[in-house]
C-alpha cells in the first residue's frame, strides 16, 4: 500500500481527557484538527477518579459541568491521613466540591462534543517518526492498513507519560520514580464504605477505595514489604490483607475484573515547546495520583493552550504568544509536582518519627485557616493565577469568578462562563461600554471590527465591585486586562495587544 498523506493545521496525539479538550477547542474555532490515538477503541479501564472545581468551571466554559456532574457523585471534603479534612464546601466557585466519576465518563463527552466540532478522530494510529522544519511538522504513522503520513502547522503532544511525540522530538523528561508496585484492581465489595471515597495508611502500606457507580470499586494499594516488578501477578487476597490493615477493614471485597500493577514517577519536561511541537498533559509532567490533580492539570494545560493556537494559527498573534504556555503553566506543573510529591511521602512514612512528623502537619494545617484555604485552592485550581506585567491592575492573571451578567435580550448569557462557550474573549463592563451602548467618541466601536472574536458583557449588579473597572477575560476565564476607568484609547489599545488589529470590513 502506497503511503497516504493528509493534512491538519493542528495534530493532537493522545485522544485522553486532554487530548480531547484540546481538540474540541481548536474545532469549534473552526481549526482543522485531527487526533490520532493508538488505542484502536475506547477503554473502559480508569486511573483518575476526582474532577476538582477549577476543571468542572473549564468544562462549564464548554457546556459539558452539568452532564458530567450527572454521572457521579459530589463530595464536599476529603479526608486525608485518617484525621486531617479538607473541607470544599466553601471555596468561591460554582462547584465548591470534588466529583468522583471515573476518567472514561469525562472522555466520552469530550470526544462527543470535539467531533461534533469537526475534529476527525483516528484510532489504531501509532507514531513512529517526527520531523519539523520552518513551515510545519510530519509525522510517520503506522496503522492497521499501512503507513499514513500526517502534516500540520503544529503538532500537540498528549500522549502520556510514555509520549511517542516526547521522545521522537528529542525531549528530556527528568525525574525519579516515586514509589513502585502499586496495585490496582477493579473489584465488587459486600458492603459499601462509609464515605465515598475512603483511603488510609498504617506505617508499611496504605489503600484507596472509590466507586465506578455501577457496583464495581477501584482499589489501589501498595505494601512496602512487597516490592514486585510492574509485570508480577496480583493476588485478590493480597489486596483484601492490605486493605484491611489500611483502611481496619477490606469490605467484603471480592470478584476482581482487572488486576495490575504499575509504578508512578515524578517527572517534568524543561520546556512544554520545542519549536512547532508542544506536549500537555502527562506527557509534559507525571507525579503521584495523591491529591487526585493529574487529569485536571492536563485539562488545564489544554485550556490555556487551545485559544493561543488558534490566534498563531490564524494569524492573529504572533508565535511568541506559544511561548506564554511555558510561561504560565510549567510553573503550574511544578508547583502539583511539589504538592503531590509531599502528600506521597507523608502517606508512605515509613518510620515512627516521619508519622510523627505527618501527625504534627496535619494539626498545624486544621488549625491555622489561611494554610488549609491556600493549600485547598491550590489542589482544586481554584488558586491558581498567571504572571502578569509590571504595573498590571491586580486582577490581571488571575481567575475571574462566574460573574453574574446582565441580559439585555433574551438569549444573552446569564453568567460568564457561559459566555465564554463560543471561545471568545469577554469584555465585562458596567459603564457606556456595556452591550448595546453608543460608543460615543471611538469610531469605529470599540467592539465592533473583532467581530466574534469579542463578546461584550455587563455585570448584573452595575453598582458592585466592578462598578468602575472594566475587564477582559480570556477564553479560558483568566483575566487578560483590567483597568480602573480606562480611557476610550486605553481601551482599544489592550483589545488591540491581546486580539490582534480589528477585522477588515
Amino acid at each position: 500500500m502506497t503511503d497516504q498523506l493528509t493534512e491538519s493545521e493542528v495534530l493532537v496525539v493522545g485522544a485522553g481527557p486532554t487530548g480531547l479538550l484540546l481538540a474540541g477547542d481548536l474545532a469549534t474555532a473552526g481549526l482543522r484538527v485531527t487526533v490520532l490515538e493508538k488505542r484502536d477503541k475506547e477503554s473502559n479501564l480508569t486511573r483518575a477518579f476526582a474532577v476538582h472545581a477549577r476543571t468542572l468551571e473549564q468544562l462549564d466554559a464548554r457546556g459539558l459541568a452539568e452532564e458530567l456532574i450527572a454521572t457521579g457523585t459530589k463530595l464536599s471534603g476529603l479526608r486525608l491521613f485518617g484525621r486531617l479534612r479538607i473541607d470544599l464546601s466553601s471555596l468561591p466557585s460554582r462547584f465548591p466540591f470534588v466529583l468522583i466519576t471515573p476518567q472514561y465518563n469525562t472522555e466520552r463527552l469530550l470526544q462527543e462534543r470535539a467531533v461534533k466540532a469537526g475534529a476527525v478522530l483516528l484510532r489504531d494510529h501509532r507514531v513512529t517518526g517526527l520531523r519539523q522544519d520552518a513551515e510545519g511538522v510530519t509525522l510517520q504513522v503506522t496503522t492497521a492498513s499501512g503507513p499514513v503520513t500526517h502534516r500540520a502547522t503544529y503538532v500537540v503532544g498528549a500522549d502520556g507519560v510514555r509520549s511517542s511525540v516526547r521522545e521522537l522530538a528529542g525531549i528530556p523528561f527528568p525525574g525519579e520514580s516515586v514509589v513502585s508496585s502499586v496495585m490496582l484492581a477493579d473489584v465488587r465489595l459486600e458492603r459499601a464504605p462509609e464515605e465515598v471515597v475512603t483511603a488510609g495508611a498504617t506505617g508499611d502500606g496504605f489503600a484507596f477505595l472509590a466507586p465506578f457507580g455501577d457496583g464495581w470499586y477501584r482499589v489501589i494499594a501498595w505494601d512496602r514489604s512487597r516490592q514486585l516488578p510492574d509485570d508480577a501477578p496480583v493476588a485478590l487476597d493480597e489486596l483484601a490483607d492490605l486493605t484491611r490493615r489500611a483502611l481496619g477493614a477490606d469490605y467484603g471485597l471480592h470478584e476482581a475484573r482487572w488486576l495490575s500493577r504499575f509504578h508512578s514517577d515524578e517527572r517534568q519536561v524543561p520546556h512544554y515547546r520545542d519549536g512547532r511541537v508542544l506536549l500537555a498533559g502527562d506527557a509534559a509532567h507525571c507525579h503521584s495520583p495523591a491529591g487526585g490533580q493529574g487529569m485536571n492539570t492536563g485539562l488545564q494545560d489544554a485550556a490555556n493552550l487551545g485559544w493561543k493556537l488558534v490566534e498563531v494559527v490564524r494569524g492573529r498573534a504572533d508565535e511568541s504568544l506559544l511561548d506564554s504556555y511555558q510561561e504560565e503553566r510549567h510553573p503550574v506543573g511544578k508547583a502539583v509536582l511539589r504538592s503531590s510529591g509531599a502528600l506521597i511521602r507523608l502517606g508512605l512514612a515509613p518510620s515512627t518519627a516521619t508519622r510523627a512528623l505527618r501527625s504534627a502537619a496535619t494539626v498545624l494545617a486544621e488549625s491555622v485557616s489561611p494554610l488549609m484555604t491556600r493549600m485547598t485552592r491550590s489542589v482544586t485550581g481554584i488558586g491558581i493565577s498567571y504572571p502578569a506585567e509590571p504595573g498590571s491592575h491586580p486582577l490581571a492573571g488571575r481567575r475571574v469568578p462566574d460573574l453574574r451578567l446582565a441580559q439585555d435580550a433574551p438569549g444573552q448569557p446569564a453568567r460568564l462562563y457561559e459566555a465564554l462557550r463560543g471561545g471568545a474573549f469577554v469584555l465585562v463592563t458596567a459603564d457606556e461600554r456595556a452591550p448595546g451602548a453608543p460608543f460615543s467618541g471611538l469610531e469605529p466601536a470599540v467592539g465592533e471590527p473583532w467581530g466574534e472574536r469579542l463578546l461584550h458583557a455587563a455585570p448584573a449588579d452595575p453598582h458592585g465591585k466592578l462598578r468602575s473597572t472594566v475587564l477582559l477575560v480570556r477564553p479560558d476565564g483568566y483575566a487578560a486586562w483590567a483597568a480602573a476607568d480606562p480611557s476610550r484609547a486605553e481601551l482599544r489599545a489592550a483589545l488591540t495587544h491581546w486580539l490582534g488589529e480589528p477585522d477588515q470590513s
